[in-house]
């Protein structure tokens, strides 16, 4: 391996602490999520810049917060041993006092949103059965009461549920209701009569960041009816859809990978004054828009400047600043906040890198490479400090981090894992191959179900495109992957058994049919629709699992899961590491008893990355 810097312990790297989730309260406080203490917890800060106070103290991740839009408080989520399954606290800033809104430690409770009185919040669980999330409405109570009890006020039809968006009469509900990443049905809840009405019509679409506008009307992000993502609004009354913002080029144009049709992928919406802030996904970078919406007519403003990716807009107090978490290629996570219609903003909590120079910190280079239908898959590439692109005489190993999902995108932020795999001499090349998101609806269904194994080949074509760098060694590449993308290294390794080096498979899928039998009830049917029905393509499944063909595997390969996880249950590691290991493979397996489908403790992030590159060392 070539050292070209000064190496770093995982631990420098994985101690560069994580903000986001900007939520401001009706004084103007701000609240975020930050992982100083080594897990994410609540904190705030008066000032940007200000030395912050943490504010919940707990062991266990927070994983949402979100402010009272009356007075002084807050909810947050928090799970156990990331098993997923969260319980709401309310959090009153006066006094510090944390009171419990659920107590049922069995059953997931998903955020929704508060009732625009303060007094309410409404949520998503599966209390009353695995397999289907209801509709609960709950009283928060305050300092001289304690909080009422869960009200169900809709039974959902099975599965997953989400609760969008309250009303601001405090009638209704926006809820949603996904069949596939692709195709979400949304409707509205009649809180006094328990009617529901469909919004959304027969065609598959996705619908997100959804918002009434107090004016008969509710905006979103949608797809419907283009390949691109935009912002639209219903109108109530009609149940008409029209795009409001960020149409690209009038519904004409595909965001297929060589284009620049982007879709909108954040919004946020003030009803007082009617001021919105968007960003447009070019290309796994961010373009900001603003301004403001009156119906379905949208007025532009100066916008923040943004260098890298922004996401998680939030409106203070009377719309006059906005905030958003902000990361970039050598920028950790941080929250901004800006003046509404300035172009500068002010980094709020500024992020220290615990003595690793940040100059070290490598950005990628945007590429693509022809896969073997001749489409044109983006990827990002970067090489080690001091390496020569046309040097073979010093030839670096190199690691394709695949992105799970699939439905997900790789986009450059700030990835401290990767910046210690680079300190220590390895490039990296990160494909968003087909099925990947941020490049139209077409392209991500390009991998579904019969299509599966295009999508492992498109990795293959880029280990050949690799193969075409002088500054790498083609017999030192590592294939690398979380979830989903923990399925396509298993998938990598058998398919395409002689390009691999070493392996390392998070949380991966190992047999889809196995997956699906013990994934979360209320999962399964959502990934049936993307991977294939036991009942109808049981076969296939069987076929693609990297499973039925472990016997191809040779090189030697390390495997991590949590044994909580939800998602990919632990039996998918279990089966693929006693598979691999009778065949005489080298093998490691790495399984925390106290984790779940994300490894969230940073002692036990440091053991398996320190692991990890131990592996490596040996075998690459």
């Amino acid at each position: 391996m070539t050292q070209t810097d000064t190496e770093y312990g995982v631990a420098r790297y994985l101690a560069v602490e994580h903000v986001d989730s900007p939520a401001f309260t009706p004084d103007g406080r701000l609240l975020f999520l930050a992982d100083t203490s080594g897990t994410p917890q609540v904190w705030t800060a008066d000032a940007a810049g200000a030395w912050p106070e943490r504010l919940t103290p707990h062991e266990e991740r927070v994983s949402v917060v979100a402010a009272s839009p009356t007075d002084e408080r807050f909810v947050f989520g928090m799970d156990r041993g990331s098993d997923e399954r969260d319980q709401l606290f309310r959090y009153d800033l006066d006094t510090g006092a944390e009171t419990p809104l659920t107590d049922d430690p069995d059953s997931i409770h998903a955020w929704g949103a508060w009732g625009p009185d303060g007094d309410r919040v409404a949520y998503a669980a599966n209390r009353e059965a695995d397999a289907r999330f209801d509709v609960y409405v709950q009283r928060v109570g305050d300092a001289d009461s304690d909080p009422g009890d869960p009200e169900r006020v809709h039974e959902g039809p099975g599965g997953w549920l989400g609760v969008e968006a309250f009303g601001p009469a405090g009638r209704r509900l926006a809820l949603s209701k996904p069949h596939a990443s692709s195709d979400v049905e949304l409707s509205l809840l009649d809180l006094e009569s328990g009617e529901t009405r469909t919004l959304s019509d027969d065609e598959a679409a996705a619908y997100s960041h959804v918002q009434f506008d107090g004016d008969g009307g509710l905006y979103c992000v949608t797809d419907h009816g283009r390949d691109t993502a935009y912002v639209g609004r219903f109108d109530l009354d009609s149940g008409d859809l029209t795009p409001v913002a960020g149409d690209a080029d009038g519904g004409d144009a595909t965001g297929e990978p060589g284009t620049d049709a982007w879709s909108v992928d954040a919004f946020a919406y003030d009803r007082d004054t009617g001021r919105a802030v968007f960003a447009y996904n070019e290309g796994g970078y961010s373009s900001v828009a603003a301004g403001t919406l009156d119906g379905t007519e949208f007025a532009a403003a100066d916008a923040p400047a943004v260098d890298g990716i922004a996401a998680g807009f939030a409106f203070g107090p009377d719309a006059e600043r906005v905030a958003y978490t902000h990361t970039a290629p050598a920028e950790p996570y941080g929250v901004r906040v800006c003046e509404f219609g300035e172009r500068e903003a002010t980094d709020w909590t500024p992020v220290g890198t615990n003595g690793v120079p940040r100059e070290s910190f490598r950005a990628p280079e945007t590429v693509s490479y022809e896969t073997f239908d001749g489409r044109e898959i983006p990827a990002y590439w970067t090489l080690p400090a001091g390496v020569d692109p046309d040097d073979a005489d010093e030839a670096v190993p190199a690691i394709v981090d695949i992105h799970g999902g699939p439905e997900h995108q790789r986009r450059p932020w700030f990835y401290p894992t990767k910046q210690f795999f680079l300190n220590r001499g390895y490039a990296v090349l990160e494909p968003n191959v087909r099925g990947s998101s941020g490049y139209g609806r077409a392209y991500a269904a390009l991998d579904d179900v019969d299509n599966r194994m295009d999508s492992v080949a498109d990795v293959a074509a880029g280990v050949e495109w690799l193969a075409d760098r002088p500054a790498v060694d083609d017999d030192r590449v590592v294939a690398y992957g979380r979830s989903y993308g923990g399925f396509m290294v298993l998938a990598a390794i058998t398919e395409y058994p002689d390009l691999w080096a070493a392996a390392v498979d998070f949380v991966g899928i190992a047999d889809f049919t196995t997956f699906l039998e013990n994934t979360g009830e209320w999962r399964r049917s959502h990934r049936e629709a993307e991977y294939g029905s036991l009942d109808d393509d049981y076969e296939l499944l069987k076929e693609i699992s990297p499973l039925s063909h472990i016997d191809r595997v040779r090189c030697p390969l390390f495997v991590q899961h949590g044994a909580n996880d939800p998602r990919v249950p632990v039996g998918e590691a279990e089966q693929v590491v006693e598979a691999v290991r009778e065949r005489g493979v080298p093998v490691e397996k790495l399984v925390f008893d106290d984790e779940g489908h994300h490894t969230t403790s940073r002692e036990n992030l440091i053991e398996e990355f320190e692991r990890i590159a131990g592996f490596l060392d040996e075998h690459v």
